[in-house]
């Protein structure tokens, strides 16, 4: 039998990429269901995790503010985010024509 991987392998692999993760965020975001950009966020989490990607001081916050994940407020997340190295950028909307 051929060796398989995981979904969650190839998806957690494929988010060490800081562009891919960015994507994934922001498709997740523009859902505009909470719940699907929280879970969004924990597989970018728990990837730069996994990886160990992150700096021992990154994974202590993090570690920090996973139990409440799901409570995350503006300034959590905007913690959280830089963590990741990434930041909270508010854009005007593209006009369709």
């Amino acid at each position: 039998m051929a060796n398989s991987r995981s979904y969650q392998d190839d998806l957690f692999k494929a988010l060490q990429d800081p562009e891919e993760a960015r994507a994934y965020l922001n498709a997740a975001l523009e859902d505009g269901n909470a719940q699907v950009f929280i879970l969004a966020l924990q597989d970018v989490l728990n990837a730069k995790i996994n990886k160990m990607q992150l700096s021992e001081a990154n994974v202590d916050n993090i570690d920090q503010i996973l139990p409440e994940i799901h409570n995350l407020g503006l300034a959590n997340l905007k913690t959280l985010l830089e963590n990741l190295g990434y930041r909270l950028v508010i854009e005007p909307e593209k006009i369709k024509l």
